[in-house]
């Protein structure tokens, strides 16, 4: 399906409104502190995950106001390299997800909390190749484990979320072993940042920062 980023203002307005209030959280309370975590590091350090949860832009924009975050970069994974590129990407078949890679310390967040976050107010994870107004295998819901810890604390708290039946549907966000990460083309760096009138940005994307703010004080960073 085309890009709905691409479409004008007036149809994404449209489409805002027949899909209700695109941004607010999925989940029908306060989401939990994952049960199973790393406790923090005693020294700080450099970790990294890499989510894929709809538009990059705006999965980049919250983890980038999180504390203990150090850097994120949109790119792609699951596909490979040759399919690596925006345009192939966006036609759905290339095998990538629109991703972001997070840098963290684990001296002063957790892995589990910044799951916290991506599952919270960072994007629905009942939604099945799509997100709001964009649809597509490139917009899946995913979560790519470097490690086997990664996937163990991953599956461990998708599974506490599912029993404390916080979502209305069924979690569909994908367990995938992380291959290869490849950044996207420099234009999609920053964009919120670069673009914070971008029509997209503010009805979609900044709704979630203020979501993080909200919901995550001890986690939101200005």
């Amino acid at each position: 399906m085309t890009h709905m980023r691409a479409f004008a203002a007036g149809s994404l307005a449209v489409l805002l409104v027949a899909c209700g209030v695109a941004a607010k959280p999925a989940a029908r309370g306060p989401l939990p502190d994952p049960t199973t975590d790393d406790a923090l590091s005693p020294t700080k350090g450099k970790s990294t995950l890499v989510l894929a949860g709809g538009c990059f832009w705006g999965i980049e924009e919250v983890f980038q106001h999180v504390r203990g975050v150090t850097s994120v970069v949109s790119g792609y994974a699951g596909g490979s390299a040759r399919t690596a590129t925006y345009e192939l990407v966006s036609t759905g078949t290339s095998g990538h997800a629109e991703s972001v890679k997070i840098e963290y310390d684990p001296s002063k967040i957790s892995y589990g909390q910044l799951l916290k976050v991506f599952f919270w107010v960072a994007h629905d994870p009942t939604q099945k190749n799509a997100q709001w107004p964009d649809t597509g295998p490139q917009y899946r819901s995913a979560i790519f484990y470097a490690s086997e810890r990664q996937q163990e604390l991953a599956k461990a708290y998708i599974g506490q979320l599912q029993n404390a039946r916080l979502f209305q549907r069924p979690i569909a966000t994908e367990l995938v072993p992380l291959s290869k990460f490849y950044d996207a083309e420099d234009y999609h760096q920053d964009y919120a940042v670069k673009h914070p009138q971008d029509r997209y940005i503010v009805q979609i994307d900044l709704p979630k920062l203020e979501d993080l703010r909200q919901l995550l004080p001890q986690l939101y960073a200005k």
